[in-house]
């Protein structure tokens, strides 16, 4: 029987980040999973997914000793964004609109992983590379089995093993799942004009098309494409060759951007997931959720790791205010979370679904309103400012 007060199942960036901070707070952890150890790239080659930290969850990696151990020559701040309604709409964001250094900070998340990786070594975490098999639920506690064999009895089980979490099955968790019927393309872009440290997005009617500002390259500059669409016409695109996939491209992405970065060529070949709305309940007796396996919501506004690492945070601080006789697994205390997380992830999925929703009619009457409430608020310093810090997690 191994001993652990917490184990963390899943070893992805919420898995690693939330057993570090547990950990830092003082509490006896254990890792349960693969370990994956993120390739040690070369300068002009990147990996193929990419965040946009939030300023909360910039400074919680870097509470949690990991932020410093990035390579500063990988990471790019984001000091504006402009957002294109599928008309004349128009939102343009700025940093120095609420006298911040940058909205965000655009990381490879291949570099996140493997900087919580080392960070988890320096604490001395236990990882224990094997794979979660079941859960017992007793009067008295849990029991957790890997499927090598190993056992556990902790206080608490953090679910952290992704959108199919097989945590969250095993403790019958309430878990909602609706479809988008869409899929999000992603892929590193060469581009012809410099980006400026500005991300953009597009609203098409029927996609979302966003460029992320990457590092420059020898090549020149770089970007970071974020391209949700319907879901046919996302596995049309990704069956196509490579002098096909970058025909379709151009064929799409001169409408679309109006040329405003140039001519656009794909550096990678482009990779396809399905996007859906998820919630769950969060918790059960002795287990609790983190990450995808808690929720997913819509990527066009780049929130889903922030989400996650929210919930590490509010954890560590539900686990730090508890009473000194209640165990991290008690049902009250994880009650707390729950509450604590319910605002911050109903807000998000609302906001997300809703902006679908909106720009996914095509109605004259609330085109025409959405457009013009674009062109409203980018008349109103104060919404900006408003805008900006919801979106750095304030």
């Amino acid at each position: 029987m191994t001993q652990a007060s917490i184990l963390v199942c899943g070893t992805g960036i919420a898995g690693l980040a939330c057993a570090l901070g547990l950990s830092r707070s003082g509490l006896s952890v254990g890792l349960l999973g693969p370990r994956h150890e993120p390739a040690v790239r070369a300068a002009d080659d990147y990996h193929p997914r990419v965040y946009a930290i939030s300023d909360a969850s910039r400074m919680l990696l870097d509470r949690l000793g990991a932020w410093r151990l990035i390579d500063s020559r990988r990471i790019t701040p984001v000091e504006g964004m402009e957002i294109h309604g599928d008309a004349n709409g128009c939102l343009d964001l700025s940093a120095w609109q609420d006298a911040r250094d940058a909205l965000a900070w655009i990381v490879e998340s291949g570099e996140i992983e493997r900087a919580l990786q080392q960070a988890v070594q320096v604490m001395g975490i236990a990882w224990h590379e094997d794979q979660f098999a079941s859960l017992i639920t007793r009067p008295d506690g849990i029991s957790v089995t890997s499927a090598q064999g190993m056992q556990w009895q902790p206080d608490l089980l953090v679910g952290a093993d992704g959108a199919r979490s097989p945590v969250r099955q095993a403790a019958r968790i309430h878990h909602d799942y609706t479809p988008y019927g869409d899929m999000g393309v992603v892929a590193h872009l060469d581009i012809d004009r410099p980006h400026q440290n500005r991300a953009y997005q597009w609203f098409t009617g029927d996609s979302v098309f966003a460029l992320l500002p990457m590092p420059d390259t020898v090549a020149g500059p770089q970007a970071s494409l974020v391209w949700s669409l319907p879901e046919g016409l996302a596995r049309d695109w990704l069956a196509l060759d490579a002098q096909g996939q970058q025909a379709y491209l151009a064929a799409h992405a001169q409408s679309i951007t109006g040329g405003r970065l140039g001519r656009l060529r794909l550096r990678t070949r482009p990779q396809g997931f399905p996007l859906t709305l998820e919630r769950t309940a969060m918790v059960a007796p002795g287990v609790a959720l983190v990450g995808d396996a808690a929720h997913r919501v819509h990527p066009l506004a780049g929130q889903g790791l922030n989400l996650g690492l929210g919930d590490v945070q509010a954890m560590m601080q539900v686990l730090q205010d508890r009473e000194s006789y209640r165990a991290p697994g008690d049902l009250r205390v994880l009650a707390r979370y729950r509450r604590r997380r319910a605002e911050p992830v109903w807000a998000m999925g609302a906001v997300t679904h809703g902006l679908h929703r909106l720009f996914g009619t095509q109605c004259a009457p609330l085109a025409w309103a959405r457009n013009q409430g674009m062109q409203v608020a980018d008349r109103l310093p104060f919404l900006k400012r408003q805008l900006i810090r919801a979106a750095a997690g304030d």
